[in-house]
């Protein structure tokens, strides 16, 4: 399966941190990720998010352009590892989107990949492959 690794989009600043929302311009940037992925061909099957809202509101934006529901995965939350991510996406389909955190994303796809650990800006994303 082909997992889609995103760090949520720019939130903005404030507390609770659990409830820090997109920007403006964190929405415009999920929404074209979405959309930049539709039109490569990929079919996502899954849209899983952190609970955190940030995240959330970047995996809705992504499931919209796939035509799927978002989903929260409390697996998924800060502190999230590769294990956490393998569970959440086992059965879920051959493309399946996953909206965490820094520095987990790097953390993440460095363990599933066996190379150095990439940056992730918001809104970015790596496309792995993972054994069923």
């Amino acid at each position: 399966m082909r997992l889609y690794l995103v760090r949520h989009a720019e939130a903005a600043p404030g507390e609770p941190d659990e409830l820090r929302a997109l920007t403006e311009q964190g929405r415009k940037d999920a929404r074209a990720l979405g959309k930049r992925l539709r039109d490569d061909g990929v079919a996502l099957e899954a849209v899983l998010a952190s609970p955190l809202l940030r995240a959330r509101e970047t995996a809705v934006e992504l499931a919209r352009s796939a035509g799927v529901e978002a989903e929260t995965d409390e697996r998924l939350a800060p502190g999230a590892t590769a294990d956490d991510v393998r569970a959440a996406v086992a059965g879920r389909g051959q493309a399946v989107a996953v909206v965490g955190h820094q520095p987990d994303c790097g953390q993440i796809a460095a363990a599933l990949t066996g190379g150095p650990e990439p940056p992730f800006r918001p809104a970015g994303w790596l496309a792995i492959d993972l054994d069923a």
